[in-house]
């Protein structure tokens, strides 16, 4: 029979050899190369910078958990897994702080250098395994980022702020109301408001 295919664990041990400058890159050294070799992934880095849009995403040095399984293939290495990271941010409607936590799956190939893949692949279309490392985090940023909602919302029911007084609607009472000005007429209403009382002027009638 087969021998059953190799599984390590990759937990940010004392003897992890990743680049100290960059802990999101795996050493792919004990992985091989060898077809079903499996190491699995199971530590936790700091978010880098700008990974968000206008209103909500991961503060940068953020905790993003990785919970991944690194499978060696004649192409290169396939990268499969979980990713989660915690989200801040702003209601779209109403403007106040949102905080969620993002847990997404993930899969991806990561090319030898010189296989079929790298070599019919353009430079934008396929990772790329660098020498005896792998970098993960342009693949979880990708992720991450066209995942976060461009109009995010404390609650699919949140009715904004009221366009009279700015208040959430959520908070305001069942009657709450404003008289509001047709915006057409206001500047004319602000004109005759300020215009002073004529009326009983009798300077301005014919003798």
């Amino acid at each position: 029979m087969p021998a059953a295919p190799a599984h390590r664990r990759d937990a940010a041990s004392p003897g992890d050899r990743r680049p100290a400058s960059n802990p999101w890159k795996i050493d792919l050294r004990e992985l091989g190369r060898r077809a079903g070799s499996m190491q699995e992934v199971d530590r936790t880095v700091p978010a880098p910078e700008e990974w968000k849009v206008e209103l909500i995403g991961v503060p940068a040095g953020a905790d993003v958990h990785l919970r991944l399984r690194l499978e060696s293939v004649m192409e290169g290495v396939l990268v499969s897994g979980e990713i989660e990271a915690p989200l801040v941010g702003s209601c779209a409607r109403c403007l106040e702080p949102i905080e969620d936590t993002l847990v997404l799956d993930v899969q991806e190939l990561y090319a030898y250098e010189g296989s079929t893949t790298e070599a019919t692949s353009e430079e934008d279309e396929v990772r790329r395994v660098e020498g005896d490392f792998l970098d993960l985090e342009p693949m979880a940023r990708d992720a991450v980022v066209l995942s976060l909602p461009l109009s995010p919302v404390c609650d699919e029911d949140c009715g904004g702020l009221c366009v009279g007084c700015g208040q959430r609607v959520d908070d305001l009472p069942p009657d709450h109301s404003h008289e509001l000005t047709d915006p057409r007429w206001a500047g004319l209403a602000e004109r005759f408001a300020s215009s002073p009382d004529t009326s009983g002027d009798d300077t301005h009638k014919e003798n």
